[in-house]
């Protein structure tokens, strides 16, 4: 079977490893300020009283926040875009072990997507979902070729 479609899944994964990078970066940021101050900030930006009742628990929560709780998220996602990484090389350049470690990745987002197309259908869901499906039936079909 031909394989020209692990090129765009890699540019794929390597967008979601790039968002996740992102992401890790952006709290790491965070954690290194008042997150409460800056809480306090937005609340003020969006010239919300900060002695309402919703405001003030985004404020609570914005303190209680321990900053380790916000590194550990930022390691979490930086360890999952070095995971994307390592999958968008490994389709790029057609390693075997990719191919099945991309498909099983993809087949572990799937009940999650469909129980998300469910509970609050969307175009957005609906639509990744319908992309994952393709990837992993695509994937599938790749693996199942090298093997007959």
């Amino acid at each position: 079977m031909n394989q020209i479609g692990l090129k765009p899944i890699a540019m794929i994964e390597a967008s979601k490893g790039l968002l996740a990078l992102a992401a890790g970066l952006g709290i790491l940021e965070f954690a290194g300020n008042n997150l409460q101050q800056v809480a306090g900030m937005v609340v003020a930006h969006l010239h919300l009283n900060p002695a309402s009742q919703y405001s003030g628990i985004f404020l609570k929560v914005a303190g209680d926040l321990a900053n380790i709780n916000l590194v550990l998220i930022a390691v979490g996602a930086l360890v999952y875009s070095l995971v994307r990484f390592i999958e968008a090389y490994g389709l790029w350049h057609r390693l075997r072990w990719v191919e099945w470690f991309a498909l099983i990745s993809g087949g572990m987002y799937m009940p999650f997507e469909i129980y998300e197309c469910i509970v609050k259908p969307t175009l957005i869901s609906a639509s990744f979902l319908t992309v994952n499906c393709m990837v992993v039936a695509y994937l599938y079909l790749i693996i199942k070729g090298k093997s007959d």
